[in-house]
């Protein structure tokens, strides 16, 4: 209920997301998610705010540890879920402060002619002062 009444809302018996009580800190030690610089009243160090995120193959894509004084940006998690979701899909990858809609990259892997038929909307490469053209962008599919 605290939960639902730091973000504004009323309290409801089940949360929308799923928390697993650790009193003991077990699980919080076994994942290495403790502070070693900030410490409670009695001197143990702090649980950590982590975020793991596995994808549908059950392998861990992501985890973020930040410190027990800063608080989580959840903007940045979604856009790591929605980029995590595209190119598990496509053949693309997402440049750094990618948006949902913004333009997406094409895997240097997939070769011109694939990539051309795959991204109808066409392909576009950024002009470097190398003259080579390896970073080849295109719409969000």
């Amino acid at each position: 209920q605290d939960i639902n009444a730091y973000n504004g809302e009323q309290p409801a018996e089940k949360l929308p997301f799923p928390i697993i009580a650790d009193k003991d800190r077990e699980l919080a030690v076994q994942l290495g998610m403790l502070d070693p610089d900030e410490r409670d009243k009695d001197g143990l160090p702090l649980t950590a705010r982590v975020v793991f995120i596995f994808g549908p193959d059950k392998k861990l894509k992501l985890s973020i540890l930040y410190p027990a004084t800063t608080g989580r940006n959840f903007d940045e998690i979604l856009r790591v879920v929605d980029s995590l979701q595209l190119t598990a899909y496509k053949k693309v990858a997402t440049p750094v402060d990618w948006k949902p809609g913004d333009s997406v990259m094409v895997v240097p892997t997939l070769p011109d002619e694939e990539a051309k038929k795959l991204f109808p909307k066409g392909v576009f490469t950024k002009d470097l002062p190398s003259g080579k053209k390896y970073l080849r962008y295109t719409p969000q599919p």
